[in-house]
């Protein structure tokens, strides 16, 4: 069973282990399925050894039903009560990896739809919407108006989105055009267009490793950095994975050792802190740096010129 039937079907569990009564049109319409899939997860939770009970045309789980307990103390919040926890989860500073965790515990069970106004305002809340609608129902998005920060353009992007990253700034898709997954930034997105079309390529979708610098790809690099307790202190509260990586020599020498997808990353972190870093290993990254600050450099000396003449 893929990852969105599992969380319709925990959705379900919640639904039936709550004390509001439920026809199966109430199910179909809050969990965004068919009436007839309804009936084939609740099929699925009998054949797992649940006993449900219908009550004229309401459905629940009965309480003899083994595991039910645990099941209903797991799933014991209403969508009110996960709202308010979902607004009190947003007010903890976003780089709080605790955050990061909560978050994604209760997109598992609660229904990131309604929860979407929670995660953003105004236009990327409509994009998030966008988004799971197309992922529930396996169609085709056309991202509207799309700022790209490698091609440095805006253009629309024909994509089949699948898998949200864990805090929902980011969503895994499959590219169309250069037939690859990617990440996009729900931030960078104009706008999004669900279309009729079905995905195409779902035998082709993955998610890919992502670093502690937030870069994603295939490969796996190696980086090692000794730096200061403050280069430290700035690179957990940037970038909170980091620190599992991190150890401490003394009091003013820090390792960072791990493995990144690209050196672009991290290779702003360091260029940002070069009087705090004191050793950058391997070769290989110490010449990305140097090449990086070469044509950095050439680029405000022409764009000094231009201002002078």
């Amino acid at each position: 069973m893929d990852q969105p039937k599992v969380e319709r079907l925990l959705r379900l569990m919640m639904l039936l282990t709550s004390n509001r009564s439920n026809t199966v049109s109430d199910l179909s319409g809050r969990l965004g399925i068919t009436e007839r899939s309804v009936y084939r997860y609740i099929d699925t939770l009998r054949e797992a050894g649940f006993v449900l009970k219908k009550d004229g045309s309401y459905f629940r789980i009965d309480k003899s039903s083994p595991y039910f307990k645990e099941i209903s103390n797991l799933v014991h919040f209403t969508e009110e009560e996960a709202w308010v926890l979902k607004s009190a989860i947003e007010s903890i500073d976003e780089n709080n990896l605790i955050k990061q965790n909560l978050k994604k515990k209760l997109y598992t069970v609660y229904n990131y739809r309604i929860l979407a106004d929670t995660v953003s305002k105004g236009k990327n809340a409509r994009n998030i919407n966008a988004l799971v609608e197309a992922m529930e129902e396996e169609k085709q998005v056309i991202i509207r108006g799309y700022s790209s920060a490698n091609s440095k353009r805006v253009s629309d992007r024909l994509i089949e989105p699948f898998a949200f990253t864990t805090n929902y700034i980011q969503v895994w898709a499959f590219d169309t055009v250069s037939e690859t997954n990617k990440l996009f930034k729900i931030s960078r997105m104009n706008g999004v267009e669900v279309c009729e079309t079905p995905w195409q390529s779902k035998a082709r979708h993955a998610t890919a490793r992502i670093d502690v610098f937030r870069i994603s790809s295939t490969e796996s690099l190696p980086v090692k950095l000794t730096m200061s307790l403050r280069a430290a202190s700035l690179l957990t509260e940037e970038y909170p994975l980091a620190e599992k990586y991190l150890q401490c020599i003394n009091d003013n020498h820090w390792v960072f050792e791990a493995g990144v997808c690209s050196y672009d990353g991290v290779g702003r972190f360091v260029s940002g802190l070069l009087g705090e870093i004191f050793q950058i290993e391997p070769d290989e990254f110490k010449q990305h740096i140097i090449s990086k600050l070469e044509n950095n450099l050439i680029n405000l000396k022409n764009n000094l010129k231009k201002d002078i003449s």
